[in-house]
């Protein structure tokens, strides 16, 4: 039953006829699902190697979260105690005080940790970004050959683009909590701190476009960040959406962790999620957009880049009837 199964995944089911040219996607949507169920195990294969470059990052992250909970559970076992009148509400507010300021330590030590993790990431994220940009627009690309190849090739730019990445968080940190402190004086100061957030944003969701630049296209830094940040602009409620898909599972750990006392299991749910599939099937979805993006902004552009790749074109046909020989 087993070995049926496995056939009819690889072959399609018996009985059926070869596919024709009008079978192909002829939208984005089509051409997304059925590279997404074609490609699907190989995405995990792909996944498992690319999460060897994230596992730093995440016992960081898993780290970080384990301290913040423990102080957590400290504090409500203190305010039980207040409550049945084994602690004074003087001792609860000073370890309350003390709780805040060992979460800001940690949150500290936890983004200084996240910079070179996230670094480390980048080469490694611009080979995912070649394997998954060319199976979304249905191209071969081998697993492993390919991928180190792109590494190689675009270690430069990744690394770049990673450092950047990763010191986001800890600015974004340290700039939101001292205009947040400035901003209980003057108001003013949350102006500031509006900025930093919709910056960090901003860079976070330019990603999208920027790693299926470095290795599509031939430019420089600076127009790579300008591209990716008006593309960014341009397609601003679309790029958000799928950026907050991304964080889904993020927010269903989130969910458990505050109304369970199950952290732990909702912390093994989602490194088991991101080390199977989670990098991988992220960068393949916006790899596909991104492909639809650069056919709208960018190709059209260019002399000879070929515009819809993977979908069906009706005046391919066409082209081939006037290119046969007379007769045929």
């Amino acid at each position: 039953m087993f070995g049926k199964m496995m056939n009819r995944y690889y072959y399609g089911k018996s009985g059926k006829g070869d596919y024709t040219k009008e079978d192909l996607p002829q939208t984005r949507w089509q051409l997304f699902w059925e590279m997404l169920r074609v490609r699907l195990s190989g995405l995990i294969r792909l996944n498992l190697m690319y999460a060897v470059a994230w596992l730093p990052a995440i016992i960081v992250i898993g780290r970080g979260l384990l301290l913040w909970y423990a102080g957590l559970a400290n504090v409500a076992d203190a305010q039980a105690q207040v409550a049945a009148g084994e602690m004074s509400a003087e001792a609860l507010a000073e370890m309350s005080l003390s709780y805040t300021q060992a979460v800001g330590a940690v949150a500290m030590q936890t983004f200084l940790l996240l910079v070179p993790c996230i670094a480390l990431t980048g080469p490694f994220t611009a080979g995912v970004a070649y394997v998954t940009r060319n199976w979304a627009r249905d191209e071969h690309a081998f697993i492993w050959s390919d991928f180190i190849d792109a590494v190689k090739g675009n270690w430069k730019y990744g690394l770049l683009t990673g450092v950047i990445t990763g010191f986001m968080p800890l600015l974004l940190y340290v700039c939101v909590t001292f205009y947040g402190e400035m901003a209980g004086s003057n108001p003013l100061f949350m102006i500031p701190q509006v900025i930093c957030i919709v910056v960090g944003v901003m860079w976070m969701c330019s990603l999208m476009y920027m790693y299926p630049q470095i290795v599509t296209y031939r430019l420089n830094y600076r127009n790579l960040v300008r591209n990716s940040l008006m593309m960014t602009l341009g397609r601003l409620p679309m790029t958000v959406g799928l950026k907050l898909l991304s964080l889904v599972p993020w927010m269903i750990a989130a969910l458990v962790a505050l109304f369970t006392p199950y952290l732990q299991y909702a912390l093994l749910g989602l490194g088991i999620y991101y080390i199977v599939i989670g990098f991988a099937l992220s960068r393949f979805v916006g790899a596909s957009y991104a492909n639809a993006v650069f056919d709208r902004y960018i190709n059209p552009n260019i002399e000879g880049a070929q515009i819809g790749r993977g979908l069906y074109h009706a005046e391919d046909d066409e082209d081939e009837e006037d290119d046969a020989p007379a007769g045929e």
